[in-house]
């Protein structure tokens, strides 16, 4: 039997919307071992979306698991894994019970649009009652909302993870008894599995990451604290949440695995983990994630901007305990690579996500089909929970082919269209995109976008930069490799690969004459869905 090589390098396990990776990098952002695997989704009602956190953990585990056993046949000691992090899909909600350690009930998902009705209640609260903002004094109407928006970045949306928990405490009894009675844990998923990772109900520690936390509507931006007054306004005890932590500092230590023993230093939220994948970590650098759905992060420094146009205001990365936090303006679109899925598995018109390219470029454009794919309402810069997916501009003529290329067609709208806002936000016009993401495999994709868009799309060669950032932040907690998020230039040997650019060729009349139409299918597809105030 060979002797194992004993090396150094960084793991990071990749909790996303449908799979779970883990990958162990070396200094370079060189993948030395990976394993993925999917895991099921349940969709119990039109507009519904959960998980099972036991599976998320279950997986996850098994892929620390498999990953170390590829370690091990390439030659490696898995005690050359020195550190973990962890990045998740971001706003999906857990909730479990202090005692048991248990889930009440299964994860609300982020894409979920089953709480249009309690978003409708709280506008209806926020326009008569109001929020208090100073003891005794409290803003209604549109000033509410504003306030609201102050102190969070965030709208009122089915969106949030502090909306979907207030669903889960007025509707699950289980939930609503542990609320009641001080046993109810509230947490994001990096919450839920740093829980597990640490000991469970044996002794697991019950942190939540600032990243993560900006997207509950219960932190406020500027303090990086939970709000007592939003508390209130939704009505949730203190002692539910979790102990808030930076995105890079050894919160504990793996409890068992092949890694028992080994400190997880760093939690991000997986947008923004992409957003210091790629090395954004400056005022007005971006990027956009194309995955499940896709988003696009503007970093904005150590400046909280308020967008005028439909964006959200939220934490980029905070580099360490007591560390000034790095925020940005984000665009989320709901829709993105789910959309090809969809044609996949419910539609049949391909058999693999790869075979939309050939069936996309079967035809020369989308024959005037527009599609809206507001499949759980739309997101920004529209922000109407109620908007329904739309398919216009069908006719006799029409194939699976046209309808293909107007799936892709409508990532690349959707994000002109968020560009478009930022633009007029940050008062700057972007030159190129920098992207990643399972969708940006693709070039046909990649080439719609640019020519959509009317800008430079650069897709770098190492596109795991999700899983990258939390890798860079846990090794930054420990000062490995010498790595600093706080000086980028420590860095600089990281993720040097090169990249390939994809160039706009559409006349610019045909191009705002498209946006034109896709802008007219947006506001057919509006309020079809309206919440009810109850």
């Amino acid at each position: 039997m060979s002797i194992l090589k004993q090396g150094e390098f960084v793991g990071s396990l990749d909790c996303g919307t449908t799979s779970v990776r883990f990958i162990i990098f070396d200094q370079y952002a060189n993948i030395v071992s990976q394993h993925q695997s999917e895991f099921p989704q349940y969709y119990p009602n039109p507009g519904w979306h959960e998980h099972d956190p036991e599976e998320i953990q279950e997986i996850s585990e098994q892929c620390i698991t498999q990953a170390c056993v590829k370690l091990e046949e390439a030659g490696w000691a898995k005690e050359s894994v020195k550190v973990i992090g962890i990045t998740n899909q971001r706003e999906t909600t857990v909730a479990w019970s202090r005692t048991t350690g248990k889930p009440l009930c299964k994860a609300i998902v982020w894409t979920d649009s089953r709480t249009k009705n309690t978003v409708a209640h709280f506008e209806h609260l926020l326009a008569t009652t109001g929020i208090e903002v100073e003891p005794g004094q409290f803003k209604t109407g549109e000033e509410g909302v504003e306030a609201l928006r102050d102190i969070t970045g965030l709208k009122l949306s089915t969106y949030f993870s502090g909306i979907k928990l207030r669903w889960m405490v007025d509707n699950y009894s289980k939930v609503q008894k542990a609320h009641q009675e001080d046993d109810l844990l509230f947490g994001t998923i990096e919450s839920w599995v740093v829980y597990n990772f640490t000991g469970g109900v044996h002794g697991g520690i019950h942190v939540g990451e600032v990243t993560n936390a900006s997207r509950t509507l219960l932190l406020n931006l500027h303090k990086l604290a939970w709000d007592e007054r939003l508390l209130a306004f939704f009505g949730f005890r203190q002692s539910i949440l979790p102990k808030l932590v930076s995105s890079s500092e050894v919160y504990g230590h793996l409890s068992h695995g092949p890694l028992k023993g080994v400190p997880i230093g760093g939690l991000i939220g997986d947008q923004q983990g992409a957003l210091v994948g790629n090395k954004c970590l400056r005022q007005g650098e971006a990027k956009c994630t194309y995955g499940t759905g896709a988003f696009l992060l503007f970093c904005t420094g150590k400046d909280i901007v308020n967008s005028s146009h439909g964006l959200l205001s939220t934490v980029a990365y905070q580099p360490g305990p007591g560390a000034a936090p790095v925020y940005a303006l984000e665009g989320s679109i709901g829709v993105a690579g789910s959309a090809i899925k969809w044609l996949r598995d419910s539609m049949g018109f391909i058999k693999s996500a790869s075979e939309i390219n050939t069936l996309a470029t079967s035809v020369p454009d989308s024959g005037g089909v527009f599609f809206v794919t507001a499949f759980s309402g739309l997101l920004a810069p529209y922000w109407d929970p109620g908007a329904a997916g739309l398919l216009i501009g069908l006719s006799s003529y029409t194939t699976p082919a046209h309808i293909a290329r107007a799936t892709m067609e409508a990532t690349a709208f959707q994000t002109r269209a968020v560009l478009e806002s930022m633009k007029l936000d940050s008062r700057a016009k972007l030159e190129h995109l920098k992207v990643d993401g399972g969708m940006t495999n693709g070039d046909v994709c990649m080439e719609i976008l640019a020519n959509i868009g009317g800008f430079d799309v650069v897709r770098p060669d190492m596109k795991e930069s999700t899983a990258l950032g939390s890798a860079l932040l846990a090794g930054s907690a420990i000062r490995l490799f010498g790595w600093d998020i706080s000086k980028p230039a420590t860095l600089a040997e990281v993720n040097t690969q090169g990249s390939r650019t994809f160039k706009p060729h559409m006349p610019e009349e045909d191009r705002e004459k498209g946006f034109t139409t896709w802008l007219r299918a947006v506001e057919r597809s509006k309020g079809w869905d309206e919440g009810v105030y109850e």
